[in-house]
């Protein structure tokens, strides 16, 4: 089974993410789940979301402890929260930033992605409330492989509220821009 975790803020899109990321892998015959886990339901307040997959039907409905990847969407969150605890060193982290993945973490397999960028360029959001939900997919197809770049594609146009095709496009450019910190 593979697990991943997602941190962000509210507003920023980590529970649709966690959905796409689960119809994407659903949409390549695995079985997949995603539910979020929120404190504080308001703009701005951090927010945890979960997805696992896996070739066979998963039972287990507990948040995840230890993930495969932990994919942090606003990388301040990583001040006040500990988004690396339970990951294996041999995990990925995945991080939002302009920061090459040296700066992040020597400890785990980090890969980064200015996914804010990416997504002012789209129109998704503004410069203030980016929403970089889909770049943060496109990266973490090309990074771990638990899905391929054309289901990703696929479940960003069918899940986006909004500007499906633009969503499309930041996901693609970030799998293209993604900075990974390790040997391939």
């Amino acid at each position: 089974m593979f697990e991943i975790r997602f941190h962000g803020r509210g507003g920023q899109g980590a529970v649709t993410a966690s959905k796409i990321l689960a119809l994407a892998a659903f949409k390549e015959g695995k079985y997949a789940v995603s539910f979020p886990f929120f404190g504080t339901e308001r703009r701005g307040a951090p927010v945890t979301a979960f997805t696992r997959i896996d070739p066979d039907p998963i039972l287990l409905k507990t948040q995840v402890y230890t993930p495969d990847a932990v994919i942090v969407l606003d990388s301040y969150v990583m001040n006040s929260a500990d988004v690396m605890n339970g990951l294996d060193s041999e995990g990925f982290l995945i991080v939002n930033t302009s920061a090459d993945p040296e700066k992040i973490s020597r400890s785990f397999r980090v890969a980064t992605v200015d996914a804010t960028a990416i997504a002012v360029d789209h129109g998704l959001g503004n410069r203030t409330n980016p929403i970089i939900n889909t770049a943060m997919i496109g990266a973490l197809s090309k990074v771990t492989g638990i899905i391929s770049r054309n289901a990703a594609l696929s479940a960003v146009r069918e899940l986006s509220p909004r500007k499906k095709d633009e969503n499309a496009s930041a996901a693609d450019q970030a799998y293209d821009l993604v900075k990974i910190g390790w040997a391939e």
